[in-house]
């Protein structure tokens, strides 16, 4: 090798061997080399665990997973038995063997979403029938029940049971006073069928309230395969079928009602025949003024003209009678029980805007009987009728004719509201009782006349529902004619005799008594079926079967 070779700078490949001559300014020097020991790697970091602290592997972490996969605690074999959402709805457990009302009535106050998976309901047609007629059928159904006086949730509940019956799970019935609808929204990604209906006409006819119930029952019954046709051939033969007592019945039923109440509140065998006369010719005018076509408001006003003309009558003749005691019974056939109990039920149940439009509606009616009693009182006034308002506290106590006085006005009250026959006798036991409880105590045990009321209302309530559930059929039947000897008539005619006297502050305290009556009428019907619906379980599959054949089925 040359000299200019020497001095040549070697390369980075030359000097990458190792060579021991060449040393680092961070090696140990040759004297103080420490021994190795063992198979440690000469090399180490400054974070690597001492050889006395060594710990044992950790266990494997759990994998990253999805926000929407099941916690690692979750067991298919041990999943809770319902789910219940975050904010606190509690489960609802659903019993077939009850009726249908109260399995449908349950079902509507849940969410969609959170509604039981149901049973597939009989198909008569293959391939089921068309949408739009069973929403058609349900709409039809529900116009008869909502004109009949039915509750809103009731006719939803039936609408509801309409529909699931023929394979239309995914429905919402809506119920307002006049305008009735349903939607059905075969699944989350196709578009909704909706279909309405307005009632536009009214009527108190309890035995086809009573044949519709038995025609949702019907097809609610997974054992009746009913099909559509059938079903719109039972419906058309409701709606074709006459009243079952002629008119002449109506207006001598109108009649004897008026007479007993007239009894409730002390009157005699003149007082019975004077309110009696009152109240039918007040019915014929209400005839005569239907036929005319004037609205409800003036055929009340007018009907509660001639009671109240017949008692100031018989003031100006100097007869000695009650002659509060006739425009009092005179009162009591013309009062609307029916909707101030089923305007209270709605709001109760939270159909607000139905409540209020039929208490609305008592009101108007309320406001034309006071309009009819007012105009004869002013003019008996005016022709020197001395009317005590002070008659009220002469009321005698007679418990066997009172009993018998309210069961008689019960009786009567079903005729009016035309039930069916086999209810009739149900319905005047339950009256009976009303009055019996009542008047224990209130004349008996001296409590107030409101408490008395709705403890009364309770049980008319009460056994309502119990006989009702017992013949899987609607309440109303067996509770409306029963609360008739409950109705605030006597406190309604003092109220309005203290105004045509001018003792208007007196006249208003009676009228705010009379409302409270009403009240505690209303809640303490509502307040009894509920109890018997929340603790009492009636109804099976043996008991509905037998049931079916007491009907006739």
């Amino acid at each position: 090798m040359s000299e200019a070779e020497d001095r040549k700078p070697q390369s980075d490949e030359a000097r990458s061997g190792f060579d021991p001559e060449i040393t680092s300014e961070f090696a140990i020097p040759a004297g103080l080399a420490v021994p190795r020991t063992g198979g440690e790697p000469e090399t180490t970091s400054e974070f690597a665990v001492p050889s006395g602290l060594d710990v044992g592997a950790p266990a494997a972490a759990e994998g990253e997973g999805s926000a929407f996969s099941l916690p690692s605690t979750y067991s298919a074999r041990q999943a809770p038995s319902a789910f219940t959402p975050a904010e606190g709805v509690p489960v609802v457990s659903l019993i077939k063997d009850l009726p249908w009302q109260d399995r449908m009535r349950t079902m509507l106050r849940m969410p969609v979403a959170d509604r039981p998976a149901p049973e597939p309901g009989p198909k008569a047609e293959e391939g089921g029938p068309a949408v739009p007629r069973v929403l058609d059928l349900t709409l039809r159904i529900g116009e008869l029940l909502l004109a009949g006086g039915e509750g809103a949730e009731d006719v939803e509940a039936a609408m509801f049971a309409v529909c699931r019956s023929y394979g239309l799970d995914r429905c919402e019935p809506n119920v307002t006073f006049t305008l009735l609808s349903i939607s059905y929204q075969p699944s989350l990604v196709e578009d909704p069928v909706t279909a309405s209906r307005t009632v536009r006409r009214r009527g108190t006819d309890y035995t086809r309230l009573a044949a519709v119930f038995r025609l949702v029952d019907d097809l609610s019954d997974p054992e009746s395969h009913l099909s559509l046709e059938e079903a719109y051939r039972r419906l058309a033969e409701m709606r074709r079928n006459r009243h079952p007592y002629p008119g002449w019945v109506l207006t001598s039923a109108s009649g004897l009602l008026a007479g007993a109440a007239s009894v409730l509140v002390g009157g005699d065998l003149v007082v019975f025949v004077a309110a009696a006369l009152g109240a039918m010719l007040g019915d014929r005018l209400a005839w005569l003024c239907a036929g005319r076509g004037l609205p409800e408001f003036y055929q009340f006003l007018v009907a509660a003209m001639p009671p109240a003309a017949i008692g100031i009558a018989l003031t100006l003749a100097h007869v000695e009678v009650k002659a509060s005691a006739v425009i009092t019974g005179g009162l009591f056939a013309l009062l609307p029980g029916r909707a101030l109990v089923a305007g209270v039920q709605d709001g109760l149940t939270g159909f607000y805007i139905t409540a209020a439009a039929r208490l609305l509606e008592v009101m108007y009616f309320f406001v034309g009987i006071v309009a009819g009693v007012l105009v004869m009182l002013y003019v008996g006034v005016q022709l020197g009728a001395h009317l005590n308002p002070d008659a009220a506290l002469g009321i005698t106590k007679r418990p066997l004719w009172q009993i018998g006085a309210s069961m008689l006005l019960s009786l009567t009250f079903a005729v009016l509201l035309q039930q069916e026959r086999s209810t009739v006798l149900a319905v005047t036991l339950n009256g009976g009782v009303a009055w019996s409880v009542y008047g224990a105590m209130h004349y008996a045990g001296e409590i107030s006349p409101v408490a008395s009321t709705a403890v009364a209302a309770g049980v008319v309530g009460l056994f309502g529902q119990l006989l009702s559930r017992y013949r899987f059929a609607s309440a109303l039947p067996y509770t409306t004619a029963a609360i008739g000897p409950l109705l605030p008539g006597s406190a309604t005619y003092f109220g309005l005799l203290a105004i045509a006297q001018n003792e208007v502050d007196a006249g208003l305290v009676s009228i705010t008594k009379a409302a409270a009556l009403a009240m505690a009428i209303a809640i303490g019907v509502n307040l009894g079926s509920e109890i018997s619906r929340l603790f009492l379980r009636i109804g099976s599959a043996e008991k509905r079967r037998a049931a079916k054949r007491t009907r006739g089925f």
